[in-house]
């Protein structure tokens, strides 16, 4: 099961971000830097001799994450060569450790020019979340580039504060793996270390932020050195920040949440003569979790009653299935339904929509799935989804000794592929878009394009499973979430049914409320 974290506003007042490949994909740019310095002053220091090219390994081992003039020296030291420190201003042809670091800069300035800056929608998506439940945000960087970076990729208001390589300078703190840029920040935001989480992706800052004693140091693996994240002191690691939950203050405690049915009556009474748009999970919320996805089947008096409900009031069925899957297992015309978690969403009168980009990420799926089917094929109970925009592997029939095996081939994947980030759910591991787009997302496009958001409706979103949180949260100040747990667990819903079978029943009453209202 995909590694899901809580941060929660009862345990930590403020959240510090590295830059370079945790919320910018300017890692990729400054790796390709450094290979071009590295592997021009190999070349001709040889002088036609043997050489032996800069890689990724050196990369993480050696530069990443450190000031610029650190890496330069650390990594000619690795292969023995000992070069006079020289001064900043030295021009970027001098051979001194501060002139290749010039140099570094220049061509990173190149390529940033010539391909601007990538973000990671995930994280930007996490960063908005926090600061709306209250969280302190800031972002450290070893780069001098740090507010050009922000401002290439759009987000230099996306943050309280901020640490860079220049501030570094100006306050001499020391680089990564010292913890001085993470205590500054820290500072800056007036929170003690130990109430603030770092999120980091380079070795050197882990370390930076274990030394500095924070409360949570959560490595974030793009490149698939997991392993290395956790010896050098992450707390946890992530491979991508959807799997990231934020709970404000006050969020009620997952015991607490009130049963829907029970209080049936405050909810009818909340609606206060709006109008009720009512949007559903399919597996777990309308059907039970079954062994063969083929075999949750909707009975008939749950199919009766959505066909009344879609006779009074909008209804949708947002589904982590391919949208014709489901569309086929609940067989109703009046319904809208988006499907692979909203990337493909289709309605009465032949409506057929989603985000456009999504179709860009078709090829790379396409072979992501043929690596999978590879790699999974000798695994007895794997098995592979493939669904339009995205891929499920299940594993609920893999044997449990087996079942690292499957993570560990859809880290793989993911991580050779970086234009698709790693979610999960109930006893599956998915491979989606990388892209700011989810369930939460596709009930809020639904609500504009059928024209419902509006003051006068009232959204109420039902699901069971962590992929529904982001619909929940999208809900949080303008319509209801009401969660289907039989095991209490942390969730953003404001109430709680136990079963499928509860769900059948909270519908009845909502159709009983609106004939009600009616008469």
């Amino acid at each position: 099961m995909k590694q899901m974290i809580t941060i929660s506003k009862s345990d930590y007042d403020a959240v510090i971000f590295d830059l370079d490949g945790v919320v910018t994909r300017t890692a990729e740019v400054h790796s390709s830097a450094w290979k071009r310095l590295f592997d021009e002053y190999l070349e001709k220091r040889a002088g036609g001799g043997n050489w032996k090219p800069f890689d990724d390994r050196d990369y993480r081992r050696y530069v990443d994450g450190k000031p610029r003039y650190d890496g330069v020296r650390s990594f000619l030291e690795s292969r023995g060569i000992n070069l006079r420190y020289g001064d900043p201003e030295d021009g970027p042809e001098k051979e001194t450790v501060c002139g290749l670091g010039n140099r570094k800069n220049r061509y990173f300035n190149d390529l940033l020019e010539q391909n601007g800056v990538e973000v990671y929608e995930p994280a930007v998506h996490l960063i908005r979340e926090l600061r709306s439940s209250g969280f302190k945000t800031a972002v450290v960087s070893s780069s001098k580039n740090c507010a050009a970076v922000l401002e290439a990729a759009g987000i230099p208001d996306l943050f309280d504060d901020r640490v860079d390589g220049v501030y570094a300078q100006e306050a001499g703190l020391q680089g990564k793996p010292s913890p001085d840029i993470f205590l500054a920040a820290a500072d800056r935001l007036d929170v003690e270390p130990e109430r603030a989480v770092v999120l980091e992706d380079a070795v050197s800052g882990v370390k930076a932020g274990r030394a500095g004693g924070f409360g949570l140091v959560v490595g974030v693996d793009r490149t698939g050195h997991g392993d290395d994240l956790r010896e050098n002191g992450a707390d946890v690691v992530l491979t991508d920040l959807s799997a990231v939950t934020v709970k404000a203050a006050g969020s009620p405690a997952a015991d607490a949440v009130p049963s829907a049915l029970e209080h049936f009556d405050n909810i009818a009474a909340g609606f206060n003569g709006r109008k009720v748009a009512v949007f559903l999970d399919y597996d777990g919320t309308l059907t039970p979790i079954v062994d063969d996805p083929g075999n949750a089947v909707l009975t008939d008096s749950m199919r009766e009653v959505l066909v009344d409900l879609a006779d009074r009031m909008p209804v949708a069925v947002i589904s982590g299935r391919d949208r014709p899957d489901v569309q086929r297992l609940v067989g109703i015309s009046t319904i809208y339904y988006a499907g692979s978690h909203g990337f493909d969403i289709a309605g009465p009168d032949g409506m057929e929509a989603g985000p456009e980009q999504g179709k860009d990420f078709l090829p790379v799926l396409d072979e992501a799935e043929g690596e999978l089917k590879e790699r999974l094929d000798a695994v007895s109970g794997a098995w592979v989804e493939r669904k339009k925009y995205s891929i499920a592997v299940h594993y609920r029939k893999v044997a449990e000794p087996d079942v690292e095996n499957v993570k560990q081939a859809v880290e793989e994947t993911a991580a050779l592929h970086r234009e698709l980030r790693q979610s999960g759910g109930k006893k599956i591991f998915e491979l989606q878009p990388e892209m700011d787009w989810h369930k939460g997302r596709a009930l809020l496009w639904l609500l504009r394009e059928l024209e419902l958001d509006r003051p006068d409706v009232i959204p109420l979103y039902i699901g069971d499973d962590v992929t529904d949180e982001d619909a929940f949260r999208s809900l949080k100040r303008r319509g209801l979430g009401v969660v289907v747990m039989d095991t209490p667990r942390d969730t953003e819903a404001q109430y709680r049914l136990k079963n499928p079978d509860e769900t059948e029943w909270f519908l009845k009453k909502l159709i009983s409320h609106e004939k009600g209202a009616r008469s």
